[in-house]
């Protein structure tokens, strides 16, 4: 269960935990917020819950997780910008301590895609697919982003990001089908995916190497 795996990782000496959304079945806002009160326990192991699917929490609903001391922020996965500029307002207008030093992070695939949008509500932080395989545009990005360089981002969104978006969707799953396939195109030594998901055609990995290969030449042309 999810209480077990939080406990795991508390005893383990984890960092921190991902709470994923309930499997299978959803319920009320209230028992979204029961169902992460129950999973966290009294750990004390810093918890990031995973606002997607099952668990889609309401902008008072996401402020109750300030009642959960273990609780430090939340991962959006949903990608609706309307919903989580509710939650960000609502939590940072409670201005205490607790409230200003809540995380956010955008979870969507590709997050650099989304990036610029998510800044400008206040969610700058991303988990970033591309830093696995091709660490050095996903680190030109990052800096970018930070530094508000639009030509930058724009340069690498429509020479790499774009491109590799567009292959993605192609496919259920590519959001992890690719990525692990790119990486054993640069020497790494992953695993296939699982069913469902399904590995890339031998056409569709020629066009991912490419993209790949354009994304490079995009970054030295930057300088």
């Amino acid at each position: 269960s999810a209480r077990a795996g939080v406990a795991a990782a508390q005893a383990g000496g984890a960092d921190g935990v991902l709470l994923l959304p309930p499997y299978l079945v959803s319920g009320p806002q209230a028992g979204l917020v029961d169902f992460v009160r129950y999973a966290v326990g009294d750990s004390s192991v810093p918890v990031i819950v995973y606002h997607r699917g099952t668990g889609v929490f309401t902008a008072p609903a996401a402020a109750s997780l300030l009642e959960i001391p273990s609780v430090v922020g939340l991962k959006d996965g949903y990608g609706d910008v309307e919903v989580m500029t509710r939650i960000v307002t609502t939590i940072r207008a409670l201005d205490t301590e607790r409230a200003r030093n809540f995380l956010f992070f955008n979870g969507l695939p590709t997050a650099e895609v989304s990036a610029k949008a998510y800044a400008a509500i206040g969610v700058a932080r991303y988990s970033s697919a591309v830093h696995c395989f091709a660490p050095e545009i996903a680190h030109r990005f990052h800096r970018a982003l930070g530094e508000g360089d639009t030509r930058v981002m724009d340069a690498l969104l429509t020479g790499f990001y774009l491109p590799l978006v567009a292959l993605r969707d192609e496919t259920p799953g590519f959001a992890v089908s690719l990525v692990k396939a790119a990486a054993r195109l640069r020497g790494d030594k992953v695993g296939p995916v699982r069913p469902p998901l399904v590995e890339p055609t031998p056409e569709q990995i020629r066009r991912l190497e490419k993209v790949v290969e354009d994304g490079f030449v995009t970054l030295k042309g930057l300088g």
